[in-house]
This record gives C-alpha cells, sequence and structure tokens, in this order.
C-alpha cells in the first residue's frame, strides 16, 4: 500500500472514530480497518453509516458541518474501492424539502455533502443515504429551526 493510500485511511479512520464517538453499542461501525479485494462480502454485508451526522440548523441555511457519508463492510471497515454515486434524500421530518448537492461520486468510500438545506423548521428530520449495491442507511433525527 503506498504511503499515501495509507495516510488517507488515517485520516478517514481517525476522524470516523473522533468525530461519530464509535463506541460499542453505537449504530456507528467501529474496529476500523480497510477491506481488502475490492468492494467484496456481497451487498447484503456492505453498507452506509453516517461518518458525520446533520446537527440542528436553521431552515433555508446548510447544514453544518457537511455531512460525510462512508462505504464500509459488516465488520465497519472502510470500502476504499467504493467510488461510485450516492444520494442523500428526505427521510422523515416536518414537511420541508431537502435542496443542495444531494448526489455525490464517493472517493475512495467517502460521499461528502457540501450544501444540504432544508426548507422549513420541524422537529425530527432524518435523511436517508443510499448508494447501488449497499445498505442504506438513516441518521439520527435532528431538528430545523
Amino acid at each position: 500500500m503506498s504511503a499515501l493510500r495509507a495516510g488517507a485511511i488515517l485520516v478517514i479512520a481517525t476522524t470516523l472514530f473522533v468525530t461519530s464517538g464509535c463506541l460499542p453499542g453505537s449504530r456507528d461501525p467501529t474496529g476500523l480497518g480497510i477491506a481488502s479485494g475490492g468492494i467484496g462480502g456481497g451487498a447484503a454485508s456492505n453498507r452506509l453509516a453516517f461518518l458525520v451526522q446533520p446537527n440542528s440548523v436553521s431552515a433555508g441555511s446548510a447544514i453544518t458541518p457537511e455531512v460525510k457519508v462512508i462505504a464500509v463492510d459488516s465488520l465497519g471497515r472502510v470500502l476504499g474501492a467504493s467510488n461510485g454515486a450516492v444520494s442523500v434524500t428526505l427521510g422523515s421530518g416536518s414537511g420541508g424539502t431537502l435542496s443542495g448537492t444531494t448526489s455525490v461520486t464517493a472517493s475512495g468510500g467517502l460521499a461528502i455533502f457540501p450544501s444540504l438545506v432544508i426548507s422549513q423548521a420541524g422537529t425530527g428530520y432524518t435523511l436517508i443515504a443510499s448508494a447501488p449495491g449497499l445498505v442504506s442507511v438513516s441518521n439520527a433525527p435532528f431538528t430545523v429551526f
């Protein structure tokens, strides 16, 4: 493995652990490593996970920090060869609409959504991240003021 790729993987793994509180019993993956041999393991075992969950935000403002979604296998190892399209849609909430960059191409298993905006105030909003061949994921509910 090249030093550059190893360094990038370390940054992603460290960010995942620090920003998402990957503690046993949480919904986030633990024990990060890198899955070898492509995306392997079959579609049922590979899934998406929110690396950075949306925070409460004002209606009409971009969600900050930007939402990040990562592809992982059933053991929580980053699927570094996963470079396909990842989309985010509005799951539940109080009737607003989602706009901004809602579909991006993952790089090294990581998809970053820099400009997601919800139009209407409400509680219990969720986002659903999906990608072909990976199990979709919903984030923890948040509030739009």
